[in-house]
């Protein structure tokens, strides 16, 4: 079950709470975010080259979109980044949205629609719920009244879409297609299986199996497609938030990490955390489709 992988750290970000990696199949490139930096990362597996930009408040997610932009997810809304110009622009804010919550996680489906959730930024009240961006309008779609979202995911077919409930411990799953989403119910009750780490960031594999990162886990883990554990890698740091697939072949796990909870003798433990880490999968990923803005 504990797959053994050489695990490297690529990029030293000293990220406080790294979150929302992915792959920019376009530019091939690893996009992250710093929620707590408000740093909007990116990293070049081929040049080793990177930088970040300063976004306006907490950012949580950055996905390519059409058009050669990306849009972000931010405290107050959501917002374009042009890449040439490092400028972002307010699009537009998230209804009825409390003004002690921002946005945490993204993914897009088949259909370029993006799915995100909401969060208390104190990590306390239940007032975080799930959204659909779709070509310019938002609304609610998904689970509501959690603590920490994290997610959603979805699988390649955009048949199956993945939400967590990270203080609950627990991983949802709903039918999907192009007309909505279906009823969500229980997937994984990761409580069961790692009592002391809660599941943050997923991703599906082109297996159709889900990754997510363990917070106060040191680990990843991969669940079958009916809910099964069925592989752990250890992480060179404790509190593990997002995974991607990235790479030419789809096949380079980039993970992101968090140092905001962790004291001076935990960091002498966990030397790489705040870092960009990546290793080889034993399997490949799938290409995130681009969000569509309009």
């Amino acid at each position: 079950m504990e797959i053994e992988a050489q695990v490297r750290r690529v990029l030293d970000a000293e990220s406080l709470l790294g979150e929302g990696v992915l792959w920019d199949p376009v530019r091939e490139i690893v996009w992250f975010v710093d929620i707590k930096r408000h740093r909007l990362w990116h990293y070049d597996p081929d040049t080793r080259s990177n930088s970040y930009a300063e976004a306006p408040e907490q950012i949580g997610w950055a996905i390519p979109a059409e058009g050669g932009k990306l849009l972000c997810g931010l405290k107050d809304g959501l917002y374009t980044f042009d890449p040439e110009e490092k400028a972002f622009t307010r699009l537009m804010s998230v209804p009825g949205e409390p003004a002690g919550n921002r946005l945490n996680d993204a993914c897009t489906d088949p259909w370029g629609r993006v799915w995100f959730g909401s969060m208390d930024d104190s990590e306390n009240a239940a007032s975080g719920r799930f959204y659909v961006f779709d070509r310019g309008e938002i609304r609610p779609s998904g689970p509501s009244g959690i603590a920490i979202t994290n997610g959603p995911c979805v699988n390649a077919s955009g048949t199956k879409i993945y939400f967590t409930d990270t203080t609950a411990q627990q991983i949802m799953v709903a039918d999907l297609s192009r007309e909505g989403v279906g009823e969500a119910r229980p997937f994984v009750d990761t409580g069961a299986l790692f009592p002391d780490a809660y599941p943050d960031g997923p991703v599906v594999d082109s297996e159709d199996h889900v990754w997510t990162g363990l917070y106060l886990g040191s680990k990843v883990a991969r669940f079958s497609p009916t809910g099964e554990l069925v592989a752990t890698i250890a992480m060179p740091a404790r509190d593990i938030t997002k995974m991607a697939f990235g790479g030419a072949d789809l096949r380079t796990g980039y993970v992101t990490t968090a140092t905001k909870n962790m004291e001076a003798h935990d960091m002498e433990d966990y030397p790489m955390a705040g870092g960009l880490l990546a290793f080889e999968a034993p399997v490949k990923g799938f290409a995130q489709p681009l969000a569509k803005l309009g």
